[in-house]
């Protein structure tokens, strides 16, 4: 199997003059922060998913590429090189996970991650996939309440409706973890409802906007989702210490660790992200492939 990694550094001029450009919004957001943890999710794919064949880095521009990545071994992909030009360029995460699996030479098996996700333990293949078909737990949920769970509503009927089903107003939820995507259905998905799932797309997040939810439903609804929580530990900046996160690397108790950003002030970001890199540094000293030497 693949892994994708979505990514984006809001720190690089040339994507904050793009942003302010085609957004009239400054560029320095939360979620377009750079805590420089790109390393150690590469570091713990090779340590603790050694079956990962190809990992894939999705990215708006070449100056968004870390210099210290080794693009002989890590593979570059542009928006341009999946994304219609007509939707470019884009700064909305739900917009480009609609093309994923467009990536070319991607594997019919492939692990989609965002860049806050980290294997921290040995896993194995079938923790993700078996017998053809994804292992993640799928919840079911009734209140869409804020732009997020609107979007996994829209998804889950859209993949309801796909497959015959009526509308509903229970939606499914998958978890928040890497999703284990099957390429073909992905495929099977958009080629037959791509003009409807194009009007979806915008350049900044909207309430109609689909996800990357919407493949997973689609699996899910047609039988080819295991469901099964990938064991995991979540930890929220807004109320985790650096003390925890700390004491967790260095004895994990689940194979996968998500550190999720919340708006923090410039000393506390400073503070978390000094004491989290610390942190990995410690569980992973080593460089990987994905480094120069």
């Amino acid at each position: 199997m693949d892994a994708v990694i979505t990514y984006v550094n809001g720190l690089d001029p040339v994507w904050q003059k793009d942003y302010e450009k085609h957004t009239n919004i400054p560029a320095l957001e939360k979620r377009f922060r750079d805590w420089g943890t790109l390393k150690y999710l590469l570091r713990g794919i090779e340590k603790y998913m050694p079956f990962i064949r190809n990992v894939y880095l999705v990215v708006s521009h070449e100056s968004q590429v870390p210099e210290w990545t080794d693009c002989n071994n890590l593979h570059i992909v542009l928006h341009k090189d999946i994304i219609p030009a007509e939707y470019l360029p884009t700064f909305n995460s739900t917009a480009i996970e609609m093309f994923l699996h467009r990536i070319e030479g991607l594997d019919e098996e492939f692990l989609y991650f965002n860049d806050d996700m980290f294997p921290v333990d040995t896993c194995k293949p079938e923790d993700f996939f078996r017998e053809g078909k994804g292992v993640i737990g799928m919840k079911k949920h009734i209140l869409a309440t804020g732009m997020y769970k609107k979007q996994c509503k829209n998804s889950s009927n859209f993949a309801r409706k796909a497959l015959g089903f009526s509308s509903s107003y229970i939606f499914l939820r998958p978890q928040h973890i890497c999703s284990p995507m099957l390429k073909s259905l992905c495929y099977e998905l958009y080629d037959n409802y791509e003009n409807e799932i194009k009007k979806t797309v915008t350049r900044l997040r909207e309430e109609k906007n689909l996800n990357q939810y919407l493949y997973l439903d689609y699996m899910f609804y047609k039988g080819r989702i295991i469901n099964e929580n990938i064991p995991k530990k979540h930890f929220s900046l807004a109320i985790a210490s650096a003390k925890q996160i700390r004491t967790f690397l260095q004895n994990p108790s689940r194979k996968m660790v998500c550190i999720n950003d919340v708006h923090l002030s410039e000393q506390k970001y400073e503070e978390l992200r000094t004491a989290i890199i610390e942190a990995f540094e410690n569980h992973f000293p080593g460089l990987s492939r994905f480094e120069k030497a």
